[in-house]
């Protein structure tokens, strides 16, 4: 029997339904969540609605949001980055939700907490200083306070009431940002999390801030809504940084996230393509996937021939084949997968790729983040 033409496997591959939890999504295509900072004010507008609804119209099967923030004063740098909580900023989520089920899609808020990943001049917020595990920010340095336990709880709940709020708002499920060098990642990872009581020192009492997190979300919403959680290795500005050596130190970051509810695990690398551990070519979702036995979602340069890093400075980035996409798809190997700068480069991404027009695909540029779609 011969192979199906490559136009033809795509849609084969990638236009497979997908059940998560209570939300059945269309096809396997994903948009990956990607900070615009087009919300003046925290409320995202008319044009946020219309940039989403575009992919969904599209073809994209389920939309995960930019990251928001959580109702907890240190969560957030920007005020043109959208709020999760507050009755203006919810009423245009609301409207975001409408147009993008109006167009055939799915969607899932991203739910965020930046801890003491501060950029570089942001303005420091008053009464609210940074705040994280130890008070340490990626580098190292001492520039915030160790959470007390009353800090711990008030976020906990932060979360909780954000995700009941997407579901009463009408998203399809709730991402939990797990990654990147971010608060719930400062807690997991040992470079930033120094503490000597429960919330620190081995991997099972770094991961219990998160899975407090996990199981505080899950107990507001419907036993059906999905949890998604999402991981990284990698930080902002130390790519080279690990969770875990070996899978054996994966699972133990990973099965008490299970245990307090995450439905399935969005695993963020640079490049989907590389092996995450020696002797086996399964990525970070793939490793994942195999530890835990729930769904997970794949994302890193997809469709594009360079890491984000070098695209955002500057150079393009072309546009490639997804032919290993669909062979580690075919294989099981992850279930989803998560478009990031592909998408902001052309919204009718998933049209194309579904329907065979890959020669009409648009290049990623760096120009590209300064406008919205």
């Amino acid at each position: 029997m011969s192979s199906p033409h490559p136009a033809a496997r795509a849609a084969e591959v990638l236009s497979r339904p997908f059940a998560l939890g209570g939300a059945t999504l269309p096809n396997r295509i994903a948009m990956a969540p990607m900070t615009r900072e087009f919300s003046p004010g925290g409320v995202p507008g008319a044009d946020v609605a219309a940039y989403y609804s575009r992919r969904a119209a599209a073809g994209t099967g389920l939309i995960i949001t930019e990251g928001t923030y959580v109702d907890h004063a240190s969560a957030g740098l920007s005020d043109r980055v959208p709020r999760f909580h507050g009755e203006d900023a919810l009423a245009g989520w609301k409207n975001v939700v409408t147009e993008v089920h109006r167009a055939g899609g799915k969607i899932m808020p991203q739910i965020w907490h930046v801890g003491m990943a501060r950029t570089a001049g942001a303005p420091p917020f008053p009464d609210a200083p940074p705040m994280g595990p130890s008070g340490l920010a990626l580098e190292g340095d001492a520039t915030g306070h160790a959470m007390t336990q009353a800090d711990l709880d008030a976020v906990v709940e932060a979360f909780a009431e954000a995700a009941a709020d997407a579901e009463r708002l009408g998203f399809d499920g709730v991402e939990l940002h797990g990654a990147h060098g971010y608060l719930i990642d400062q807690f997991l990872w040992e470079g930033t999390n120094h503490r000597t009581d429960g919330y620190g020192g081995d991997a099972v009492s770094r991961v219990r801030f998160a899975a407090e997190i996990v199981a505080a979300v899950r107990r507001k919403v419907a036993a059906d809504f999905p949890v998604v959680f999402r991981t990284s290795q990698w930080k902002m500005n130390h790519y080279k940084a690990k969770l875990a050596a070996t899978p054996q130190e994966l699972e133990a970051v990973l099965s008490p996230l299970v245990e307090a509810g995450v439905d399935a695990f969005h695993s963020s690398t640079r490049r989907y393509w590389q092996p995450e551990f020696d002797g086996s070519d399964l990525n970070l979702a793939g490793w994942t996937k195999k530890i835990t036995g729930k769904p997970t979602i794949t994302v890193g340069s997809v469709g594009l021939d360079q890491e984000f890093l070098k695209s955002f400075s500057g150079q393009t980035s072309a546009v490639t084949g997804i032919d290993d996409l669909l062979d580690r798809l075919e294989r099981d190997e992850f279930d989803v997968v998560a478009v990031g700068r592909a998408l902001l480069a052309d919204p009718e991404w998933a049209e194309k790729v579904l329907h065979g027009r890959h020669d009409e695909l648009v290049p990623f540029t760096s120009e590209q983040l300064t406008t919205l779609r």
